[in-house]
């Protein structure tokens, strides 16, 4: 059975719904404890977490009346003591903490703690079998085919959170698996979808922050600038539907409305629509089974005008092709796609690396991951973590001919 809820499956909900947040204060965190904030007596919060803003966190820990509380740096936990004295809430520090956070008895956990560290506080709540919506992509880049299976042996719901596949959720649920042909993803096409080649090779930082569409934090916004993003999009919903690479597509759609798309055996395509908000997505997830009213802006088609598609060139944004690459390699490419993704993008950030060189790096180390034969099934966080780390290791050592070398 499928982690990811079937169609016309509906549990009721409780009057109450006790909640936690991993990620709190990171943009993630902030839509969904915006949408908390709309409706303060339908849900407590159990647990939240942040990484190192120690302020951020317990100002939302004494608002919300939170639990606990668990900051991520163990250098912080005095300073979250002190911050939070006089309350009632309970605090901690450090990954054992934040481990702690999303076992605790929470009916529904929103997983938006960024990176690998994300996987064990996701398991942790997946393991008890609670409503795990999911906005970290490490669970299921890293970790999709044991992440996937513990949910399931858990009697856990996996309610994506990211706008395209909570498109898709929402789209599926008009036919069956059975009746599915594929499911189309669109993507905005980021800062440089007209851009030549020539001048994505050496677009700018703030050229790659400029996104036309979302407000997002620096490092996602990169990956859409790049649609390394998009790639990491597929490799989530083939892990998160249990669809073969040839059955998910992408699609560029500037504008954003249309999110995710789903073409069944009558050809049928049945699409999901929104104002382009990370709370509509959120918010479906929150609220699931019901629907909750939420703060995004009304979409109105006439205003927009006209919806436009393009397929994406993968000459120019060779991320998307090497996505498809490593899910078709598996036994951890995915893995190292996401790993060296990071490294790389640090790097650009740092001024070490030139945005063209991103997807170069990232192929470059696939490429000597699989020839140093490492391919393995991952079975346990911790396998998936080791791979994480090597590939990052790898990648660091292959970034200074990489940085050398023009396109």
């Amino acid at each position: 059975m499928s982690a990811v809820p079937l169609r016309n499956s509906k549990a009721a909900a409780s009057a109450v719904r006790a909640v936690t947040v991993l990620g709190a204060t990171g943009s993630i965190g902030d839509s969904t404890m915006d949408l908390l904030r709309s409706s303060p007596d339908r849900y407590q919060i159990e647990a939240l977490t942040a990484n190192t803003n120690v302020e951020a966190l317990a100002k939302l820990a004494i608002e919300f009346d939170a639990r606990f509380a668990a900051i991520a740096d163990p250098n912080r936990l005095e300073d979250l003591k002190d911050a939070l004295a006089g309350t009632a809430t309970e605090c901690g520090a450090g990954e054992s903490a934040i481990i702690e956070a999303a076992a605790r008895p929470a009916d529904w956990v929103m997983a938006a703690v960024s990176g690998a560290a994300g996987l064990k506080p996701a398991l942790a709540a997946v393991d008890r079998g609670a409503t795990v919506a999911l906005a970290n992509k490490e669970c299921l880049v890293c970790a999709g085919d044991f992440f996937m299976q513990r949910a399931a042996k858990a009697g856990a719901c996996i309610l994506p959170a990211d706008s395209e596949h909570n498109a898709l959720f929402q789209a599926l649920g008009s036919g069956s698996r059975e009746e599915l042909v594929r499911v189309i993803i669109t993507a905005s096409g980021g800062p440089f979808r007209t851009w030549a080649v020539a001048d994505i090779e050496q677009a700018t930082l703030a050229q790659a922050l400029k996104h036309p569409n979302w407000s997002m934090g620096q490092k996602i916004t990169i990956d859409s600038a790049s649609m390394m993003n998009k790639g990491l999009e597929v490799i989530e919903a083939s892990y998160l539907f249990a669809l073969a690479p040839d059955e998910i597509d992408v699609l560029v759609h500037p504008q954003s409305i249309i999110h995710g798309m789903v073409e069944f055996s009558d050809r049928s395509v049945v699409a999901q629509l929104g104002a382009p908000d990370m709370r509509t997505p959120i918010a479906h997830c929150l609220g699931w089974p019901d629907r909750i009213v939420g703060p995004a802006a009304k979409l109105d088609l006439a205003k927009i005008g006209q919806l436009t598609f393009e397929e994406p060139d993968l000459d120019r944004f060779p991320a998307l092709r090497l996505a498809y690459d490593a899910l078709r390699t598996g036994h951890g490419a995915t893995t190292v796609y996401n790993a060296a993704n990071e490294v790389a993008v640090a790097a650009f950030i740092a001024g070490r690396i030139r945005f063209g060189a991103i997807a170069r790096l990232v192929e470059s180390t696939m490429n000597a991951w699989i020839r140093e034969g490492n391919r393995a099934p991952l079975t346990s966080a911790d396998d998936a973590i080791a791979v994480d780390h090597n590939a990052r290791n790898k990648a660091v050592t292959l970034l200074p001919q990489i940085a050398l070398k023009a396109s």
